[in-house]
C-alpha cells in the first residue's frame, strides 16, 4: 500500500514537472532571438535611472520630456513605504540611491512640495541627510556643485603615472574599479561645472551645510586603523595637490584620456557598465572634445542601447547581458532535451562561438602575461575583460552539445573549448582559486582607503567562480589525481565551506547561490556523496527550507554581521539553484527535494514562467544588487527537467559540471 502511494505521488510529481517543462521551454524558445541570442532586462535599482536622467541635465543636453515622463513613473512606482529607495525589491531605505532619486525627479520637475517628495525629503533627513551618502554620490554632488571637492576622498590623477611596486596601482583594483576610476580622475582634476540648465539645487537634502561638514561617512567594513592612516594621507594630498607640477599633471592626464580610449570598445561602452561608460562621456566633455568627435558620439550612444523603454515607464540598465543569459538558456534547453530544445541550443551556441575573445590581450595579463586569450566577456562585447564565470558556462554548454546534440556539418567545437580551458586554468590565482576577472587581485588593504567605502575595489577569488571553474575543468574529463590546477581548485572550494555548512555566493544571492555551485562542483570532481562536506551542505539545505517548499534568501544575507541563515520569501531562482545542489549530492528521492519540485509546479505562470520581482543576485555586496530578469524563466526549467531526467534514470548526467 505505501509503496503504491509513493508510487503515485511520484507520478504526479512527475506529470507536473513534464507540463512544466513543456510550457517553460516552449516560453524560453520564444524569447530568443532571429540571430540565435538571448538577452533578459537587468534590472538594479534606482540609482542607474537617476544617474542617467542627471548625467543628460549636467550636460546641458536637449529634453526629452517623454522619456523622463517614463524614468519619473519608474521611479515613482520604486519609492519604497518608508519614503526613500531601496537598494533592492522591499527593502530599507539608501540614503544614497533615495538622494539620486530624489534630485532626478526633481530635475525632471517634480515638484519638491508634492507628497511623495516630501516624504523622501523627511526620509533622507531622517536618515542623516544626504551628507551621510557614499563616496559615488558625493562625487556626482561635487559635480553638481551642492558639495565642496573637499567632500571626496582626493585621488590625484597622477595615480595614472605610479609605479607598479607602488602599494597603489590600477593593476591592483578589479576591472570595474580601473574603469570606473579612470576617467573620474580626470573629472576630479578639472572639475568642470554642470550645464544644469534648470538650476536644480537639492540644499534641503543637508542638515547642516555640506560647506561646514568636516567628518564624511566611510565604510562600515573599514578598519579604524586603516582609516586613520588614509584619512592622513587624504588630508595630505588635498594640502599637496595645487603643487603638483603642470607638466605631470598634463602627462597623467594624457595616459588616464589614452587608457580609455584603448579600451574604448566603441558603442558597447568603456567595460560595457554604465558607471564607467557615464563616466567616459562626461571625461571626452572635460578635455573638450567636439559633440561630432566619434568616441564622444559613440560613449554616448553607448548609454541610451541600455535603456528600457516601454509604454508606461522606462530605465537605464547597469549593462547588457547577453553571454550570460544565452549560455544559461542552452543548459537549460539541453536539460529539457525536446528536439526543438537541442535545436535552439545549438543556435544558441552558434552565435556564441564566435564571440570568444582569442587574439586581445587583456587587462588580466598584468597578472598572468604567459596565458593565452580565450575567455567570454558577459557583455555583447568587452575584449579587454572577459570572465572566468562566463568562459567555464560557456565552455560546458559546447562539450555538452557535442556529446548530445552533434553539429550537422560534422564539426565541433573543440578547440573553441581548449582555448577556453587553457584560459581557465592560465588565470588560476596562486592560493588554487579562481576570481572572475583577474588573478591574485586581493590586496585587501586598499578597500580601506577612503575611494572604497563600498568594499568592494577588488577582484579576490570566490567559492562561487571557483566552483564554476572546477566543474568546466572536470567535466572536460581533468581528474584531480592528474591535474594540478583542478587538485589545488578543489582544495580551495573545501576551505571555502563555511561552519554551517554552507558557501558564500558573491555574485548570486547569497549562500544558497554559492552551495549549488560548490555541490555542482564536487559532485564533476566524483566527491562521495557520503562524504562530509557534501552532507553538511545537504543538511544545511534542508534546514532552511521555507514551509511553502521553496529557498529564498535576501540581500541582507550580506551584512557584516552576519551570524547566519535567515529565512526570506521564497523566489523560483533560489529555490532551482537549492534543488539543483541537492540534485548533485545525489538526493533525487529527498523529501525537500519533492517539495521544491512542487512549489516550483504551482507557481508557475500562464506565461510558462514565473514571477520574481526580488534581486536574486549581486553586483556589489551590501552596495548594489541585480535582479536578472531570465533567471526565473531559465533556472526553474533548467531544475525540473533535471529531477525529469534522473528520476527517469538518465545517466548522461554524471559527468556534468552544472
Amino acid at each position: 500500500m505505501t509503496l503504491s502511494v509513493r508510487l503515485s505521488q511520484d507520478e504526479i510529481l512527475l506529470d507536473g514537472a513534464e507540463g512544466a517543462i513543456a510550457r517553460a521551454a516552449k516560453a524560453l524558445h520564444a524569447r530568443q532571438r532571429e540571430d540565435g541570442h538571448w538577452r533578459f532586462e537587468l534590472e538594479a535599482d534606482a540609482t542607474i535611472p537617476a544617474e542617467y536622467v542627471l548625467l543628460r541635465h549636467f550636460r546641458g543636453e536637449e529634453r526629452d520630456v517623454g522619456l523622463e515622463r517614463l524614468i519619473a513613473a519608474y521611479l515613482r512606482r520604486n519609492q519604497g513605504d518608508h519614503g526613500g529607495w531601496p537598494l533592492v525589491y522591499r527593502a530599507a531605505l539608501d540614503v544614497s540611491a533615495s538622494v539620486k532619486a530624489y534630485f532626478a525627479l526633481k530635475t525632471i520637475g517634480d515638484d519638491p512640495q508634492a507628497p511623495h517628495m516630501a516624504r523622501a525629503r523627511g526620509a533622507i533627513l531622517d536618515h542623516g541627510g544626504a551628507a551621510k551618502s557614499n563616496v559615488f554620490t558625493r562625487f556626482l554632488l561635487a559635480l553638481f556643485e551642492e558639495i565642496p571637492w573637499s567632500g571626496v576622498p582626493t585621488m590625484p590623477v597622477e595615480i595614472m603615472l605610479l609605479p607598479r611596486w607602488f602599494p597603489f596601482h590600477l593593476d591592483k583594483v578589479s576591472y570595474w574599479a580601473r574603469t570606473v576610476l579612470v576617467p573620474l580622475l580626470v573629472l576630479q582634476a578639472i572639475k568642470p561645472r554642470a550645464a544644469n540648465p534648470g538650476a536644480v539645487r537639492i540644499a534641503e537634502l543637508f542638515i547642516a551645510p555640506p560647506e561646514t561638514v568636516r567628518k564624511w561617512p566611510t565604510g562600515a567594513h573599514q578598519h579604524w586603523a586603516w582609516v586613520g592612516l588614509f584619512g592622513a594621507i587624504d588630508r595630505a594630498l588635498k594640502l599637496g595637490e595645487p603643487l603638483f607640477p603642470a607638466a605631470s599633471r598634463r602627462r597623467a592626464i594624457e595616459a588616464a584620456a589614452s587608457f580609455v580610449k584603448e579600451r574604448f570598445n566603441g558603442d558597447d561602452g568603456l567595460g560595457a557598465i554604465y558607471p564607467a561608460m557615464a563616466n567616459a562621456v562626461l571625461m571626452f566633455d572635460a578635455l573638450g572634445y567636439p559633440k561630432d568627435d566619434p568616441f564622444l558620439v559613440e560613449a554616448r550612444r553607448s548609454l541610451d542601447k541600455l535603456l528600457v523603454v516601454r509604454d508606461d515607464e522606462a530605465y537605464c540598465q547597469p549593462c547588457l547581458s547577453p553571454v550570460w543569459d544565452t549560455a544559461l538558456a542552452v543548459h537549460a534547453l539541453l536539460e529539457a532535451g525536446d528536439d526543438e530544445s537541442r535545436v535552439r541550443a545549438r543556435r544558441g551556441l552558434e552565435w556564441l562561438k564566435p564571440l570568444q575573445i582569442l587574439d586581445l590581450v587583456g587587462d588580466w595579463a598584468a597578472q598572468r602575461p604567459n596565458a593565452r586569450p580565450g575567455g567570454w566577456a558577459f557583455q555583447y562585447a568587452n575584449p579587454h575583460y572577459p570572465d572566468l564565470d562566463d568562459t567555464a558556462v560557456v565552455a560546458m554548454a559546447m562539450d555538452r552539445a557535442d556529446r548530445e546534440v552533434p553539429r550537422t556539418d560534422g564539426e565541433n567545437d573543440a578547440e573553441s573549448i581548449a582555448r577556453a580551458q587553457e584560459w581557465v586554468v592560465g588565470l588560476q590565482s596562486a592560493d588554487g582559486a579562481w576570481a572572475a576577472f583577474d588573478a591574485d587581485n586581493a590586496y585587501h588593504y586598499l578597500n580601506n582607503i577612503p575611494f572604497a567605502d563600498h568594499g568592494a575595489l577588488l577582484d579576490p577569488p570566490t567559492a562561487d567562480v571557483t566552483a564554476r571553474c572546477v566543474s568546466m575543468l572536470a567535466q572536460l574529463g581533468e581528474r584531480p589525481d592528474e591535474s594540478p590546477a583542478l587538485k589545488c581548485g578543489v582544495e580551495a572550494l573545501l576551505r571555502f565551506q563555511e561552519e554551517d555548512g554552507s558557501w558564500f555566493g558573491r555574485w548570486g544571492m547569497n549562500y544558497i547561490y554559492g552551495s549549488w555551485s560548490a555541490l555542482c562542483a564536487l559532485h564533476a570532481v566524483g566527491t562521495d556523496p557520503r562524504s562530509e562536506p557534501v552532507r553538511r551542505a545537504v543538511d544545511w539545505f534542508e534546514g532552511i527550507q521555507n514551509p511553502d517548499g521553496g529557498w529564498g534568501e535576501s540581500a541582507e544575507s550580506y551584512r557584516l554581521d552576519y551570524e547566519g541563515f535567515e529565512r526570506a520569501a521564497s523566489t523560483a531562482s533560489q529555490t532551482a539553484w537549492a534543488l539543483l545542489g541537492l540534485m548533485a549530492a545525489g538526493e533525487t528521492d529527498h523529501p525537500s527535494l519533492a517539495r521544491g519540485v512542487a512549489y516550483l509546479t504551482t507557481k508557475q505562470g500562464p506565461d510558462g514562467f514565473w514571477e520574481e520581482p526580488f534581486h536574486t543576485a549581486t553586483g556589489f555586496p551590501r552596495v548594489f544588487y541585480l535582479r536578472y530578469h531570465g533567471y526565473s524563466k531559465i533556472f526553474p526549467l533548467w531544475a525540473l527537467a533535471r529531477f525529469r531526467n534522473l528520476k527517469c534514470g538518465n545517466s548522461r548526467l554524471l559527468r556534468l559540471g552544472m
